[in-house]
């Protein structure tokens, strides 16, 4: 296999543009691609028929508009090129018309009460600045998603705002440092996404899986990740199989598949990509999950993306590399030598550090959900409190510029920024972090909190917003300078002492941190119930309308739409318990107790018990008896609590506000269901393993 020859061949890019497309309109394609200019409608029907041709010798029948509903993963409907003909026979057409704008039922998908039932109509927009690519036979079109009524009804339509405020601020700031040859800014991103593997048998058989995508029952295995032995280990023959064909698929799809290796846990697994624009990376993304899903099936495993599958496991995440970088291929987060790159990146690490800890919430309530709950705050993933790490060296100078000291590293001048130089700073200054939500890793951020079913585009909305609206701030203020480098300086030291309470650089995990972050006035929004409702608060929907990224109707359908969200999987989990619980596990169980007293009575010991006047513990079957009674007690137990929580279903319903109805699912319902668990997975570790009704966790993490 030749990578080069067959990257991107599934994709309409600008090497194919210039291929299939008339100069005059390749260059004005090329021109709304590369700088986000206004599409000439005139040139339509040109680029669809080059598109179609395209698509028709790669042998595509079909096409669709891809979109990205506020589902979470992307959407499409199928229409074919065919057109008749007077003769009764077909041609392969596509208008600029059906290239442009295509039709959807909006209120099919959820919609935050933006769209009821009888509105049904909507409209699919094509996306110019992100590749149109060939998928299973069908030229997909990257698109947005709008009502009738022109409210934002996707995930890519407020990114691509999100990218523009950001491109307008961090000109601005560019222009004040005398640079004025970048035309562009773009926010990058590189998505690493973590995931499981097992075999699709071990999945089929069990109905939490299938229903949930997590083990809603399981004990843990004598054997888990205790020896790290798995972490990039040797990779199974089995799994590398896999690996391999994901490759070459993704390859094909021009998307940068570059680094992947064992995770921590028994079968789980990591693929990074390279950096690019952050709206490709979004769209590349969702189909690194759609493609590793298709992959697996192909070899009899299935692929996990649920942030906490298995219970005392390590979860899976998606860590989420933000920085910013010019058209010119410079990277504003790139510590530089000279005065002006000095100035220039410690303004855009403080625009980053004031937006962290003026919009915690909006970071926190960007990556919950009912399935990432479970996650944050466990050994693996970063804690419920939002904080930034920055590394002991870069600590050190933003210390000396707050107490206008020396800095004792490699430069003994005072730190005047524009006038005398910050210290090169290596591509590693520090030690890595592994358990800060929001760490500096030498020119970019990792954002660790996403799960790993996540949408990259929600959580960078917030980045490029919030910090947009930091730059926006700081160039209002320089902009009235008088004397620019001490302005500068004065708004460094400023920002510092206002927001230097966001920074920590310890360990995350302790209980220490958890009571100075309290000290410090940091939030703790623990889980999605909590989080959720800012999202609406007045400072945050004044943000988004600031910056022109969502409108007050848009803000609170959306937080609608996440609560909507939390409460229906948990409701869903809920109904699977009870389903499995009465029908698989307590059936189950009986027959195995069944049978124990099968044993004790052939003994004839139930009888000599019940006549001896001697203590139970004298008689000869002791074990049978003592397994028999817990697991009745557990099964018993269990089985009320299933109707505990079938009784809490039907009450949440009656919540008919989505913040009550989520603060019931996670103050009531969720503690039930958390005991009958309790219940079920003390029986697992004593009924013998015939009579278990589903896989274990031993099965199912050992068996690829």
């Amino acid at each position: 296999m030749k990578v080069p020859e067959i990257f991107g061949e599934n994709v309409f890019d600008l090497k194919v543009m210039q291929d299939k497309l008339p100069k005059e309109v390749f260059k004005s394609l090329k021109e709304t691609i590369e700088k986000g200019t206004m599409l000439d409608p005139n040139i339509a029907g040109v680029v669809a028929n080059a598109m179609k041709d395209w698509a028709v010798e790669k042998g595509a029948t079909h096409y669709t508009h891809w979109f990205q509903p506020m589902t979470g993963v992307t959407a499409e409907k199928h229409d074919s090129f065919i057109s008749p003909t007077k003769d009764g026979k077909v041609i392969m057409d596509f208008s600029g018309k059906e290239l442009v704008v295509g039709e959807s039922d909006a209120s099919s998908f959820p919609s935050g009460g933006v769209r009821a039932t009888f509105e049904a109509r909507g409209y699919t927009a094509w996306d110019p600045t992100s590749y149109a690519f060939i998928k299973d036979g069908t030229l997909c079109i990257p698109s947005t998603f709008f009502s009738y009524s022109g409210e934002v009804l996707d995930k890519k339509t407020p990114l691509l705002r999100s990218m523009r405020a950001l491109n307008e601020q961090a000109l601005r700031i560019l222009r004040l440092f005398g640079n004025t040859s970048v035309k562009r800014v773009y926010p990058t991103v590189g998505a690493e996404q973590e995931y499981f593997l097992i075999d699709r048998k071990m999945f089929d058989a069990r109905k939490d899986l299938v229903l949930s995508g997590r083990t809603l029952f399981g004990a843990k295995p004598p054997k888990g990740q205790e020896l790290e032995d798995h972490y990039f280990g040797p990779i199974k023959l089995r799994v590398s199989a896999f690996m391999k064909e994901l490759d070459e698929e993704l390859w094909k799809l021009g998307i940068f598949a570059k680094t992947e290796h064992n995770e921590v846990a028994p079968s789980q697994h990591e693929l990074a990509p390279i950096f690019t624009v952050t709206n490709l990376a979004s769209d590349q993304n969702q189909l690194i999950m759609e493609t590793m899903k298709k992959v697996a099936s192909r070899h009899g495993l299935y692929c996990l993306l649920h942030e906490k599958p298995f219970k005392g496991v390590n979860g899976s995440g998606k860590h989420n590399n933000w920085s910013m970088s010019t058209d010119k291929g410079v990277n504003l987060l790139d510590p530089g030598s000279t005065p002006a790159e000095n100035g220039q990146f410690m303004l855009f690490l403080m625009a980053v550090i004031a937006a962290v800890d003026d919009y915690q919430d909006l970071l926190r309530l960007t990556v919950t959900s009912a399935g990432n709950d479970h996650r944050l705050g466990a050994n693996e993933a970063p804690p419920a409190v939002v904080s930034i790490y920055l590394g002991e060296e870069l600590q050190e100078v933003i210390d000396a510029l707050e107490h206008d000291v020396k800095y004792k590293g490699k430069t003994k001048q005072i730190m005047k920024l524009g006038v005398d130089t910050l210290p090169e700073l290596p591509k590693d200054t520090t030690d890595r972090n592994r358990t800060s939500p929001f760490a500096f890793t030498g020119n970019k951020f990792e954002f660790r909190m996403p799960g790993s079913t996540f949408s990259i585009a929600g959580p960078n909305i917030i980045i490029n917003t919030i910090v947009a609206d930091e730059l926006r701030q700081f160039a209002d203020e320089l902009e009235k300078a008088e004397d620019f480098n001490a302005a500068l300086h004065d708004l460094v030291v400023k920002t510092i002492k206002e927001h230097k309470r966001i920074i920590f650089n310890g360990n995350n995990y302790s209980e220490e941190w958890t009571k100075e972050a309290e000290k410090r006035g940091l939030l703790n929004l623990k889980n999605s119930a909590e989080a959720l409702p800012r999202f609406a608060d007045k400072k945050n929907v004044e943000l988004f309308e600031r910056n022109k990224v969502f409108t007050e109707r848009e803000v609170r359908s959306r937080m609608e739409i996440m609560l909507d969200n939390y409460c229906k999987v948990l409701s869903i989990e809920g109904q699977t318990m009870v389903e499995m619980g009465r029908q698989e596990i307590y059936p189950a169980v009986n027959a195995y107790i069944l049978e124990l007293c099968k044993v004790i009575e052939h003994k004839e010991l139930c009888k000599v018990v019940e006549r001896s006047e001697k203590p139970a513990s004298a008689c000869k079957a002791p074990a049978e008896r003592k397994v028999a009674e817990r697991l009745s007690a557990d099964n018993e137990a269990m089985f009320a609590k299933a109707e505990e929580i079938e009784n809490l279903l039907a009450e949440a319903k009656t919540h008919t506000d989505a913040v009550k109805q989520a603060k019931f699912f996670a103050e009531k319902v969720i503690p039930v269901m958390e005991e009958m668990r309790s219940f079920a997975d003390d029986m697992e570790g004593y009924t013998a393993k015939k009579y278990w009704p589903f896989p274990t966790y031993a099965d199912i993490l050992f068996s690829v």
